[in-house]
Order: structure tokens, then C-alpha cells, then sequence
């Protein structure tokens, strides 16, 4: 896409919502800086703030994992094209799942000798990576596609017979997926791979096939050519983790107490020692 049509495009219609660095930052720094205070005081709140599977802490534990499901929300909504604003659904997946995250620690009360500990570090790498791309990747990313990669292709860097071969390919596949989409912007869509899903996946490896193409001289770093892909397995193995987590603790309480006291809400305890 050129810096024409980039710049066509931002001047037109309301400025879009943005999730600013300085604002980011301080959105983490406050949130961690709440749950820190938390636990500097807990000795002096009452007992089932400091006591495991009270209703308090329960109950923070299920605020906080509704505000981690956010972030999926915003995948589904611009997979299926029902996102409005992507942008604010953006600004609001990261503040849902960091506040949720936090969340999630107060819940744990910093017992971290359990599996569930693991669980807890896979939602704080998630926020940390996430802050991390926004504020030092943006850049490096938007350097990416305003220059170096057109620059690439540009010099002959690549095999610009084969590019147009897949192009070509991308093309004639995506007037069976969708008449009305570009080449240039599309993706498909969760409707596509419900509607038509050998054909969106043939198009997922073209598009991967030129990416390589180019990759392979050094369009992009490996940070920048991996960071999402390492992003989202860990958040959908975070999702596993949460409901494994959810069907223990409701399910199996018996074996989550280890012979201790009940004290959540749960249907059956099941794997009593």
C-alpha cells in the first residue's frame, strides 16, 4: 500500500481512538502499583483476603478472568468483521486484560507453588509482551511497511517473477472468497473460513508463501516476524489453562483442597485424598 492511500485514509472521516505509549505505560504502572499496595495492607483487612477460595477472593479471581476473556472477544469481533473501531476494541482488550491479570494475582493471594502459578505467569507475559510490541515494536513495524520492505522489493531483492506468480495466485483464489475484497488489504475473515475454509486456508499459504519470499532477505527481523505468532499461542494456551483452571476448582474442589476446608462455590468435589 502506498503513503498516498495511507495518507488519504487517515485524513478522511473522525480521528480514530489511539492507545498511547505515555498511556500504556501508565495504565500498567498504576495497575501494578494498586496490587502491590494490596498486599502491603492485606495483614490488616479482614481474614478471607488473605484466605484461599474465600468469596472474596473468589470472587475477584472470577472478575478478573471475565476481563481476561476480553482480548478474545476483540479476536472474534475482527475476525468476523463486527468490529466498528478495531482501534478501540484494541485499547480495550489491552486495559481488560491487564487490569484482569491483576486481577487474577490479587485472586492467587501469591500462592505460586500450585500449577495455577503457571497460569498466573502466562497472563503477566502476555500483558508485558503486549505493552513491550506496542511501545518498542510500533515503530520497527511501521518502519517496516512504509520503507524497507518496499525497498526490498524495489531493488530486486526478491524474485519479483515468482512474488507476482503468488500474487497472481492470491488474486484469481480471492474472487472465489470474496468478489469484493483487495489482495493488497485482505484476510480472511472467521465468515470465510466458516463459509468456505479449504479455500481460506489455500489463501492463508499463499499469503504465508510471499511473506517467506520476502522474509528470506531480510524484509524483517525474526522479533518482528515472530512476536504475534508467540503472542497468540501463548494467550490461547492461557485460555486452556483458565478453563482447566475453572473446571477444577468447580468440579474436582476435593482435589484442589488437598483435605483442607471448601470454602468456594463448586458443584462437586471430586479427587478427595
Amino acid at each position: 500500500m502506498s503513503n498516498a492511500v495511507l495518507q488519504s485514509r487517515s485524513s478522511s472521516g473522525p480521528a480514530r481512538p489511539a492507545l498511547r505509549k505515555h498511556a500504556l505505560l501508565a495504565l500498567m504502572v498504576g495497575t501494578a502499583g494498586l496490587s502491590a499496595l494490596f498486599f502491603i495492607v492485606r495483614p490488616v483487612l479482614p481474614a478471607a483476603w488473605s484466605t484461599p477460595g474465600s468469596p472474596e477472593l473468589y470472587l475477584t479471581g472470577v472478575l478478573g478472568a471475565l476481563l481476561c476473556l476480553a482480548p478474545f472477544a476483540f479476536s472474534i469481533a475482527k475476525r468476523s468483521g463486527r468490529a466498528d473501531s478495531p482501534p478501540a476494541w484494541f485499547i480495550a482488550h489491552v486495559a481488560a486484560a491487564t487490569v484482569g491479570v491483576a486481577l487474577l494475582v490479587v485472586h492467587s493471594g501469591l500462592h505460586v507453588r500450585r500449577p495455577p502459578a503457571l497460569l498466573l505467569a502466562g497472563g503477566v507475559f502476555l500483558v508485558v509482551q503486549g505493552a513491550w510490541a506496542r511501545v518498542w515494536l510500533a515503530h520497527r513495524i511501521a518502519g517496516v511497511f512504509g520503507g524497507r520492505y518496499a525497498a526490498i522489493i524495489g531493488t530486486g531483492g526478491v524474485d519479483k517473477e515468482r512474488l507476482r506468480t503468488l500474487i497472481d495466485a492470491k488474486t484469481a483464489l480471492l474472487t472465489r472468497l470474496d468478489r469484493e475484497a483487495q489482495e493488497a488489504l485482505f484476510s480472511p475473515a472467521l465468515s470465510h473460513w466458516c463459509r468456505h475454509p479449504l479455500l481460506s486456508l489455500r489463501y492463508v499459504r499463499l499469503a504465508k508463501a510471499e511473506s517467506a519470499l520476502v522474509g528470506r532477505h531480510g524484509a524483517v527481523s525474526p522479533v518482528l516476524a515472530h512476536w504475534r505468532t508467540l503472542h497468540i499461542a501463548v494467550a490461547f494456551l492461557f485460555l486452556a489453562g483458565l478453563a482447566v483452571h475453572v473446571i477444577t476448582v468447580t468440579f474436582f474442589a476435593g482435589y484442589v483442597a488437598d483435605g483442607g476446608p471448601i470454602d468456594w462455590w463448586h458443584l462437586a468435589a471430586w479427587g478427595a485424598p
